[in-house]
């Protein structure tokens, strides 16, 4: 038998098992698999946030203390800078 029918028979066979193996999943817990750090809910109760949301954060905190448009409240200002509405 060939190398490259080996290697194409154990390629087709993984996706397969992994296949198999998410649907099993999915029918045992009844859901998908949260996966990201915004959405799921263990991750938010340790307070573990995704590097662009704690970027974002820090970015906004800086610029909210200097930035004269703001009211003063860090959690008033948006990503972009402006106040709340």
């Amino acid at each position: 038998m060939p190398n490259y029918l080996v290697v194409i028979l154990f390629a087709i066979g993984a996706v397969a098992f992994f296949a198999i193996a998410l649907s099993i999943t999915l029918m045992v817990k009844g859901h998908h698999i949260e996966s990201e750090i915004s959405t799921n809910p263990n991750m938010k109760k340790l307070g573990i946030k995704c590097a662009v949301q704690e970027t974002r954060e820090d970015i906004a905190a800086e610029s909210c203390e200097s930035d004269s448009v703001c009211t003063g409240n860090c959690a008033g200002c948006d990503i972009d800078h402006n106040t709340a509405k």
